[in-house]
């Protein structure tokens, strides 16, 4: 019965492809200070006009929360809803961190500001080359601004690998598909690594990789870090199955040289409207099957020798809690 009970639960879920290495990516979190930069959350990403927007730019391990000093400096600019671009100027500032042997300290990342002077969307884009992963790293992430002003954010900005969004950036939920195409030096890049990572504060990162090292201990970061692949065209697509700060990267790797990736940053929003019931009514629920389903078998033991069918109606019970189960599970 659990086992039944599992795979119903389990209905209309999406497998991923996982990937077998965690990247390293060029964090863009837009925030008020440096104190709170790692509470990162999609509404960040939104501007009113006139606002004074900081962008936070850290070299790192989204996923498990890993920093590394980010040298040398990077470059910024913003390409605003009407085309222009505009060169941002950089301060290097520290933020606290943790590095990949477990030691909390200070780490050397990067900030830069822009006014929103224009309703629509504003491209972020930030190169920074780092020699110790011979990699170029191209990173774009959108600002909006406006109620239902939803143009600029497929923007090409001329990054020598780029990914061009189909989805538009914002306003996606929790299941939904992302999808986008690759180009190297504004040519289709076909066949390229893509990877996909989610960001996670310092105690949900740490929390999670114990987790996954237990549960898979022949392989934890394949889950970490998921991987796909640009078809012929240079399109791809995922499903970012989690609310939270998602990055997507294309890389081009050539014979000789440095390889160039291009990330786009997707925030993805909970979903709404919200299911009914949390989690810990589920749970409850699910607890409570698996009991009736107990004494159902306790009592078809028991009575084994009797002509009628035994323990039909706890049976019959249980299907109807399943049928409960997924219905607090749809959305409203």
């Amino acid at each position: 019965m659990r086992k039944m009970i599992i795979s119903v639960l389990m209905i209309g879920l999406l497998l991923c492809t996982i990937g077998t290495v965690s990247a390293h990516f060029t964090m863009v979190f837009p925030s008020d200070s440096e104190e709170s930069v790692w509470d990162v959350a999609p509404e960040d990403y939104i501007a009113d006009l006139g606002e004074v927007k900081t962008v936070y730019m850290m070299w790192g391990h989204p996923y498990e929360h890993i920093l590394f000093d980010m040298t040398p400096a990077p470059t910024a600019s913003v390409t605003r809803p009407d085309g222009t671009v505009e060169e941002l100027n950089i301060e290097e500032i520290t933020v606290e961190g943790m590095d990949e042997d477990g030691n909390e300290g200070t780490f050397v990342a990067y900030k830069t500001s822009f006014t929103v002077d224009q309703m629509g969307d504003s491209v972020i884009a930030v190169e920074y080359d780092d020699a110790g992963e011979n990699l170029i790293d191209h990173t774009k992430a959108v600002i909006h601004c406006g109620e239902e002003m939803w143009t600029g954010w497929d923007a090409e900005v001329g990054q020598t690998t780029e990914i061009i969004p189909y989805m538009r950036p914002y306003g996606m939920e929790e299941g939904f598909v992302f999808a986008g195409k690759a180009l190297s030096d504004g040519d289709i890049l076909a066949g390229a690594d893509v990877e996909i990572e989610i960001y996670h504060t310092l105690d949900e990162g740490i929390k999670i990789v114990e987790a996954a090292e237990e549960k898979f201990p022949y392989d934890a970061p394949m889950v970490f870090t998921r991987l796909t692949k640009s078809n012929d065209a240079g399109d791809f697509m995922y499903t970012l199955d989690e609310p939270g700060i998602w990055f997507v990267g294309a890389t081009m790797e050539p014979e000789t040289g440095r390889s160039v990736r291009g990330v786009f940053i997707v925030p993805v929003l909970e979903a709404f409207p919200a299911p009914q019931g949390d989690s810990t009514e589920l749970m409850e629920v699910i607890e409570e099957v698996k009991q009736i389903a107990q004494d159902a078998k306790l009592t078809a033991e028991s009575s084994a020798s009797a002509p009628s069918t035994p323990g039909f109606g706890a049976i019959i019970t249980v299907f109807g809690l399943l049928a409960a189960v997924l219905i607090a599970t749809r959305r409203e």
